[in-house]
């Protein structure tokens, strides 16, 4: 099996977090925008179509802040899983624009974006659950490893 690159945003504007929301299962939770890099994209031009299409935005990409492994039989939903392996590069992104217009390939079981208060983000059905802790202390202090592993 491959390992499975992946590009995500982390937008964060007036204190809150933007992710999309999604309603699967009889279960709203909410993600960051991206996913998976294609052949020959790099991670920048994967994020920026990811965008456009999930959040209808172009974004101006900044530094990469956070590192996570998913090894699908390490998690709750291995039975699902498994054969997972995915890497995900997070960055720290801006909207080019000021309204997002509807995205053009929503994904799976979204119903449309959310601003999350970074403060309450313990509150929030957010996945990875275990990000939540690192995206609060990047916000307060600047900081937070950059390497956050395989957790979910």
């Amino acid at each position: 099996m491959s390992i499975r690159n992946s590009a995500k945003a982390i937008i964060v504007k007036d204190g809150k977090l933007l992710a999309l929301k999604m309603h699967e299962n009889g279960e709203t939770y909410y993600i960051l925008p991206g996913g998976g890099q294609e052949h020959g994209e790099t991670l920048h031009q994967a994020l920026e179509r990811e965008c456009l299409e999930e959040i209808g935005a172009e974004v101006e990409i900044g530094e990469l802040i956070f590192v996570r492994e998913y090894i699908g039989k390490n998690h709750e939903l291995a039975a699902y899983h498994s054969h997972a392996h995915q890497i995900e590069f997070m960055f720290l992104c801006k909207v080019n624009q000021g309204t997002f217009s509807e995205g053009t390939h929503l994904d799976k079981g979204q119903i449309g974006t959310a601003w999350l208060p970074i403060q309450e983000l313990m509150e929030y059905n957010l996945f990875p659950r275990a990000l939540r802790t690192h995206i609060i202390a990047f916000c307060n202090n600047g900081k937070s490893p950059v390497y956050i592993g395989d957790i979910n």
